[in-house]
């Protein structure tokens, strides 16, 4: 007997020809993924370069390279095939790396890929351990390895495709992984997408050898592409286009992957409603952007977000029928675990995060509380470790960043307060003003006419709450002051 898969999901294409492409994934309405890519902002993250060394930093055992972007790409000596180091380390050396200065040298040649996007003045993260994503494996030469995912947790499931890629034939210094999306597939499908794989190592490797340095010599697919490879599963009962060249683009992809299910894409034709109101779903991508975030019960969650360090609290706020606070406070914060697993996804926020939760003495309602964070966190496409949570209702996690997130492409700092949150406000700007102006009208050889460069803003707090004080300093120095809009 087959078995029944529950479809629950949805996923939605917009895109604005030649200029941007959004994706999103639902569950029962309820936004679970959403990523943009901008035209301008061309995406490296999955690209693979031939670069050269541009210079080697023995103090943080990296090198700088020269991939043919503005700013260099960051090289660690931990990502450093083995391949290219010009000292083969014999048995005796007890170091599991060689000093990065003895290992590689200016101008060396060096196939990289991104792994991490550039962001604010850090250049790319590179690796040499070079990876080619499939439909359901990913390639990576110069490991010969054969893994399944970790998120394959079905025990049966992980045998019979071990046994699979087993039998599978693989070149010298070829390995491969087996991806979530290779459940209940075929042996034969499994073939055709090794296949395909070797046959575009075999198109980047050559490429490599007779292209320039520094150049591109793999791009990775545009978002649409990599949508079907990489979020089409069983799951997704839908797909919705809302354009004629990119939903059939999509159909064909999808067809490809799913021959059985050839109506699954379907385009969104109304022109009288957008894509994300017609699925209710436009409220959700701007609460991305919110610094808060309601919860259903009332409560409310708070996300700062920091250099390296992310903090989310928790405020319970007004819960109507409950007259106990010890379950108030478990059912806030079991809202507020699942809520902030699906925040972080949504809003790629990496590194660091440290929760406050409210307090709780009962460590059965404290282990729910933990329980059910890791238990929705399983379906991050991220890696996470959570800790245990702390007598003062603090928990500890780190997550990785997998990319350029929604918020980060389509957001820039404020010019009033430079991406600090708040500015000085205009009581104190205008004293600012007033300051610098009494020095300068005190100065020897000061002008006839002063000028005073400010924003428009400020001008007009200025001539309308300072304008007896400005009129003060004309009359008292015998000079004209000349309020400037910048």
């Amino acid at each position: 007997m087959s078995k029944i898969v529950k479809r629950k999901k949805k996923m939605f294409i917009s895109v604005l020809p030649g200029e941007q492409v959004e994706v999103a994934l639902a569950e029962d309405g309820v936004l679970t993924e959403y990523y943009v890519e901008m035209v301008h902002q061309v995406k490296t993250r999955g690209n693979i370069y031939k670069a050269k060394i541009h210079n080697i930093d023995p103090a943080l055992q990296a090198a700088f390279i020269n991939y043919g972007a503005e700013r260099n790409g960051f090289l660690q000596i931990d990502e450093v095939h083995p391949e290219y180091y010009l000292l083969v380390q014999g048995p005796e050396r007890k170091a599991k790396y060689p000093p990065i200065q003895k290992a590689l040298k200016k101008n060396q040649e060096v196939l990289v890929q991104v792994v991490k996007e550039p962001t604010g003045s850090k250049g790319a993260f590179m690796t040499t351990y070079l990876s080619l994503p499939g439909r359901f494996f990913v390639l990576t030469p110069g490991r010969e390895q054969r893994g399944v995912s970790r998120k394959i947790e079905d025990e049966e499931e992980r045998k019979r495709l071990k046994e699979a890629i087993s039998g599978l034939k693989l070149d010298e210094g070829l390995g491969i992984i087996v991806r979530t999306a290779a459940l209940g597939q075929s042996k034969s499908a499994l073939e055709r997408d090794l296949s395909f794989l070797k046959r575009l190592w075999k198109e980047v490797r050559q490429k490599g050898t007779q292209a320039a340095t520094p150049s591109l010599v793999y791009q990775e697919l545009d978002l649409s592409a990599r949508a079907v490879r990489d979020y089409l599963t069983d799951d997704v009962a839908e797909v919705w286009v809302d354009e004629p060249e990119t939903a059939k683009k999509v159909a064909d992809m999808a067809s490809l992957v799913f021959p059985r299910r050839p109506g699954i894409v379907k385009q969104h034709t109304d022109m009288d409603l957008a894509l994300w109101d017609r699925f209710n779903l436009r409220r959700y991508i701007e609460q991305l952007y919110s610094r808060e975030v309601t919860l259903p019960s009332g409560g409310r969650l708070v996300f700062d977000q920091g250099e390296a360090l992310t903090a989310v609290d928790i405020n319970s706020g007004k819960i109507g029928g409950e007259s106990n606070f010890r379950e108030m406070a478990l059912k806030t914060n079991v809202e507020a675990a699942e809520e902030i697993a699906r925040q972080l996804r949504l809003r790629d926020i990496g590194g660091q995060i440290v929760i406050d939760f409210i307090e709780m003495k009962d460590r059965k309602h404290v282990a729910e509380v933990e329980k059910s964070l890791r238990a929705i966190l399983k379906t991050d496409r991220a890696r996470t470790d959570v800790g245990k949570m702390s007598h003062f209702g603090l928990l500890e996690m780190v997550r990785q960043r997998i990319g350029s997130s929604a918020v980060s492409i389509t957001t820039e700092p404020c010019p009033c307060c430079k991406g600090a949150g708040t500015r000085r406000n205009l009581e104190w700007q205008s004293m600012a003003v007033l300051k610098e102006l009494y020095r300068v009208l005190r100065k020897n050889g000061a002008p006839e006419t002063v000028p005073c460069k400010v924003s428009a803003e400020l001008a007009v707090y200025l001539l309308n709450q300072k304008r007896d004080r400005l009129s003060g300093f004309e009359a008292e120095f015998k000079k004209k002051i000349a309020i400037i809009i910048e």
